[in-house]
């Protein structure tokens, strides 16, 4: 089953299609309701995450809304509803982007000097963890975290990853033999997999990139839903829903792709570094 964070944005954007095609404003439905507008535009804009089955089932019933689907919205609700396994970590990843990256079609990543998230093995995970402060029971939660996170690559229906790996990612690790031997490995056997998944690295040697600016990643849906993208930044990132701003995302994404080695010419240097350690 899809993401509940992509069933609530789903639904958010239902109730607001409905909405305008009943020819109502937010004022309109609040009066009659007696609702406050600020609520029904909560709902709308999905920053009230959980509305109930009842209040939905009155919106749908003041928009004339029924049949298969009425039905199809309020499965959307019971949906939305569910609690994500993510829920439970959220001292240690942020559950608003993983809830979606649950539910992507598509992810193309950026991570700057680290290893993508969802290629990290988990002494990786660990260390980082540890670089960041974290004590040890948030260490094991950030890594027991992340290994469920990587499930989302065995989806069936995410169409591809795609992420790029900086070569001096790959060299702050190296006075760890074992633990880069395994990262190696991990990046090793996801490039030669053949499936969804797309590695490149961008060589030392290609200078300044459009990547300075930082690390981000851009995720894309089904059923014609908007993409939006996650802006990584030391108070923990933020989600960029705004058409504009995902598209300068994008713009950078495909900057990047002049200055990466091909997909494959970076497994050969994956494994020339592999036979080097």
């Amino acid at each position: 089953m899809t993401s509940p964070t992509v069933r609530r944005r789903r639904l958010s954007a239902e109730l607001r299609l409905c909405r305008m095609q009943a020819g109502m404003t937010l004022s309109d439905v609040a009066d009659v309701l007696e609702w406050s507008p600020a609520k029904l535009g909560h709902i709308e804009t999905g920053i009230r995450k959980w509305p109930s089955v009842m209040e939905v089932s009155a919106l749908l019933t003041l928009y004339e809304v029924t049949g298969g689907q009425r039905e199809a919205i309020l499965t959307l609700v019971r949906e939305s509803r569910l609690r994500p396994w993510w829920t439970g970590y959220e001292d240690v990843l942020s559950s608003a982007y993983v809830g979606n990256e649950a539910g992507a079609a598509a992810i193309d990543t950026y991570p700057g000097m680290l290893v993508p998230d969802l290629l990290q093995v988990p002494d990786y995970t660990a260390a980082l963890a540890r670089s960041q402060g974290r004590g040890p029971r948030a260490v094991e939660r950030m890594v027991a975290a992340y290994v469920k996170r990587q499930e989302v690559l065995d989806r069936d229906n995410l169409g591809r990853y795609h992420a790029f790996v900086e070569e001096d990612a790959l060299q702050r690790v190296a006075a760890s033999p074992d633990l880069f031997r395994a990262q190696l490995r991990r990046l090793i056997d996801t490039a030669e997999d053949g499936g969804q998944a797309v590695v490149q690295l961008l060589p030392t040697s290609s200078g300044l990139h459009a990547g300075a600016a930082g690390p981000f990643t851009v995720l894309e849906f089904d059923d014609d839903e908007a993409s939006l993208a996650f802006v990584d930044a030391t108070h923990g990132g933020s989600i960029v829903e705004s058409e504009e701003s995902v598209g300068r995302c994008q713009r950078v994404w495909r900057r990047l792709l002049a200055h990466a080695a091909s997909p494959e010419s970076s497994l050969t240097s994956l494994k020339r570094l592999a036979l080097l350690t």
